[in-house]
């Protein structure tokens, strides 16, 4: 793979011959590779073509990533090339942040700014909905042959009285959502919280990144008050309960996205045991007393 080739196809480097290139390791979905040339930096994003199966548009993503960046939360993205989708976006130079610190109150605070910045814009091309993506996430495991746990139609029931307990008394008001609030995806630049990788990006409920953010952090019920308090100032019990209610679709979401992944990825990563995790979760958390309160409670 020539990567140089691939970047002389962005106008802005076409005429340029002196890359410095360093892949960027960790990733567990596409690979990256930070590109420096003329004392800028660049991250060159290339999805395989298996990740069309996780449902990821690159087009969608680019849009998205695109509107993101006009409100300060996403990197700037500068090309997208087709067909293969690959997306070139500046680099945010900052730094990472550690999981017992973004679970501070005042770094919590600083990501609901950065939340409540895309939220409040008008669109995001495509959709997500936890439910759905269990759903296909199942029926394209199934069509890659991939051995489904004993117990797949109890979790994909349970998803149905999540979703029919939340939206039974008022119907999803979609707004732009980033939908994967991994810790990896987060940086601060100094100023602000970043955000980055928006290929689950979409129309959704917001409560599905509270939810997810939190749940992928390991937040206590402390740090779940401090996260829906500084959402929405005053939350209701319902909306305590929503956002508890979607920490739990995010573990199937992620269990479901690993058995796609035990069919389609090409990368060395234990997708067997990765979602293991998150299905043991998810079923810890229904089986809680409080589980049933909660479907009462939205």
């Amino acid at each position: 793979m020539d990567i140089k080739s691939i970047l002389q196809r962005v106008p802005q480097f076409a005429s340029k011959d002196e890359f410095t290139i360093t892949e960027l390791t960790g990733g567990i979905t596409n690979r990256n590779f930070k590109i420096t040339v003329n004392e800028e930096a660049f991250v060159l994003r290339m999805g395989g073509n298996e990740t069309a199966y996780l449902g990821i548009d690159r087009q969608v993503e680019y849009d998205c990533s695109r509107l993101a960046a006009q409100v300060g939360v996403a990197p700037d993205p500068i090309a997208f090339l087709a067909p293969e989708g690959y997306i070139v976006a500046r680099f945010v130079s900052g730094k990472s942040i550690p999981v017992e610190e973004i679970g501070t109150e005042m770094n919590i605070a600083r990501v609901v700014e950065s939340m409540k910045a895309y939220h409040a814009l008008d669109f995001f091309p495509g959709s997500f909905s936890p439910f759905r993506v269990a759903e296909k996430y199942t029926e394209t495991a199934r069509r890659f042959s991939v051995k489904l746990p004993e117990k797949i139609d109890w979790y994909l029931e349970k998803s149905r009285e999540i979703e029919s307990a939340m939206y039974r008394r008022e119907p999803l008001t979609f707004r732009p959502c980033h939908n994967d609030l991994l810790n990896g995806n987060f940086i601060d630049d100094g100023t602000r919280i970043r955000i980055l990788d928006w290929e689950y990006a979409g129309m959704g409920d917001v409560f599905f990144d509270l939810g997810n953010f939190a749940i992928q952090h390991e937040f206590n019920d402390d740090q779940d008050e401090l996260l829906v308090k500084a959402y929405f100032g005053h939350p209701t019990d319902s909306r305590r309960a929503r956002q508890k209610l979607m920490k739990i679709m995010s573990d199937l979401r992620e269990a479901m996205w690993a058995q796609v992944q035990i069919g389609v990825s090409k990368l060395d990563f234990d997708y067997a045991g990765y979602g293991q995790k998150y299905f043991d979760r998810f079923e810890d958390s229904i089986n809680q007393t409080c589980y049933k309160d909660w479907l009462s409670a939205v």
